[in-house]
């Protein structure tokens, strides 16, 4: 399962409707949970793209460094033309260059890092939490 979520979270920041083929293309070799890594890559949608695209683009210009180019806003999508809206958004986002490639690699590393060690953590917190339930029941069985 953390497997899946950590290939979902990196593969959902790839550009364009490519996400869960390269979730997919991962998580076979990888032997991951396939479902959890296509149903995590749906965490990028028209909503959420822009500020993580902004956010990967803040993280590369600190990670590249120098002297930051002005940053327009993405732009809006109209609902009733949503090929030019995507069409609009690729060029906005090609426009940021390297400091967004960069960006976006890191973030999806820090996500994929961040969700495996979330659900690591959950799961043995539910295992110890099940154990002591356990052993309670099992002590209060024997009086």
């Amino acid at each position: 399962m953390a497997g899946g979520i950590a290939v979902g979270l990196f593969s959902g920041l790839v550009p364009g409707p490519l996400q869960m083929l390269i979730a997919a293309l991962i998580a076979v070799p990888l032997r991951v949970n396939l479902p959890v890594a296509l149903a995590t890559t749906l965490y990028t949608n028209p909503f959420t793209i822009g500020p993580l695209y902004l956010l990967a683009y803040l993280i590369g210009r600190l990670i590249i460094g120098g002297d930051p180019a002005p940053l327009s806003p993405p732009p809006d999508m109209e609902w009733s033309h949503p090929g030019a809206s995507l069409e609009a958004f690729m060029g906005w986002a090609l426009s940021l260059g390297t400091p967004l490639a960069v960006g976006l690699l890191a973030l999806a590393l820090i996500l994929a890092a961040l969700g495996y060690a979330c659900v690591q953590l959950a799961w043995r917190a539910y295992v110890i939490r099940a154990w002591r339930r356990r052993r309670q029941r099992r002590s209060n069985h024997g009086r």
